[in-house]
């Protein structure tokens, strides 16, 4: 494997994030005169996400085919943006399934329940492109790309819960959620009632397991980067809550800006303080760079969540000027930590 492998991968999925983001914001009302509008979920969940964490377990295999898998994801989102749309959704599910491979390797190597759970998180992420490469509308398939960064999230914590006091029950009451979410994705692909409110009970459940196995609770009394982890991950915690108990009112129908609040709750709130959390992990173990943690990190986040906060005001409120501004608040820290990051990588290089 070339070493600047991972590096040309992840640029790949930076193209779909900053177009995701741009169809975000022209959803939203900012006058951008865009083509793929109606992509801004496919481009974010797996044209970015799908790439990024596909690049992480690639590196972690350490086996060439793996990356088989970053490299469809990262060029299905290259293919929707240029127009492409049928052969970028075949191209993001060939990456799915590769992912997918993967995933069954890794948890046949080391049959743990952390594995097993990843494995899952893979399945729903292949079923829900699988369905919408055929024909399936994005808010039926996006409770399936939601349970597959849920769980995947889930799966890592659990790993590193082994760290804490041993539990019998840790493992199994970890079953509740991933049942809910798994029976909520399902029932939402096909079409059938309660699936929201299946998927938002399990996504409370999963915050009150976390909230006695997370060991991010332990970790916050520490200093540094370690703290900052944890402050990531619990504050997305309460946005995972959050958009739990806004979801069972999509049952009645998704046109509401409820769907909005609840959806970006989950993806914004939640997700993007894990990955605002884990970078200065992931990053250096990925990519071979140093990320020294600084103070300033916690910038972003913090506007992160503001910003977060306005946008669901102004669903909740029906205020057209406060989503905006509040979404392309979301959009610019989004942009603004990466930049941030880049930028800290260069300066400790140059030092």
């Amino acid at each position: 494997m070339h070493p600047r492998l991972p590096l040309v991968l992840l640029l790949g999925g930076a193209v779909s994030l900053l177009t995701g983001l741009a169809a975000g914001e022209a959803r939203l009302g900012l006058a951008l005169d865009l083509d793929f509008v109606h992509l801004h979920g496919p481009l974010m969940v797996c044209g970015f996400f799908g790439t990024v964490i596909g690049i992480e377990r690639a590196v972690a295999l350490g086996r060439p085919w793996a990356f088989a898998a970053p490299f469809a994801t990262g060029g299905g989102g290259l293919l929707l943006v240029a127009g492409a749309e049928s052969a970028g959704a075949i191209s993001l599910t060939l990456g799915s399934l590769v992912f997918l491979a993967v995933a069954g390797v890794v948890a046949r190597r080391q049959p743990e329940p952390f594995t097993r759970l990843l494995a899952l998180a893979a399945l729903a992420w292949a079923m829900g492109n699988l369905l919408w490469a055929t024909g399936a509308a994005v808010s039926e398939v996006v409770p399936l790309w939601a349970s597959f960064l849920v769980l995947t999230i889930a799966g890592e914590r659990l790993e590193l819960s082994r760290f804490m006091k041993p539990w019998r029950w840790r493992d199994p009451s970890l079953a509740v959620p991933v049942v809910l979410i798994g029976g909520g994705a399902g029932l939402a692909a096909a079409q059938l009632p309660w699936a929201w409110t299946a998927f938002g009970l399990g996504c409370v459940a999963m915050v009150a397991w976390a909230m006695v196995n997370d060991v991010a609770r332990r970790t916050i009394r520490q200093p540094g980067l370690t703290r900052y982890v944890a402050v990531c991950l619990l504050s997305g915690y309460v946005w995972l809550g959050i958009g739990g108990l806004l979801m069972p009112a999509l049952d009645a129908g998704i046109e509401s800006l409820r769907y909005d609040a609840a959806l970006h709750a989950l993806f914004v709130g939640f997700v993007f303080s894990m990955v605002f959390g884990h970078a200065p992990v992931i990053l250096p173990a990925v990519l071979k760079v140093r990320l020294p943690f600084a103070l300033y990190f916690y910038v972003p986040l913090t506007v992160l969540h503001l910003s977060l906060v306005l946008r669901l005001a102004g669903d909740l409120a029906e205020n057209d000027g406060l989503r905006l501004a509040g979404g392309m608040l979301n959009g610019l820290t989004v942009v603004g930590f990466a930049l941030m990051v880049v930028t800290t990588i260069l300066r400790h290089r140059r030092t």
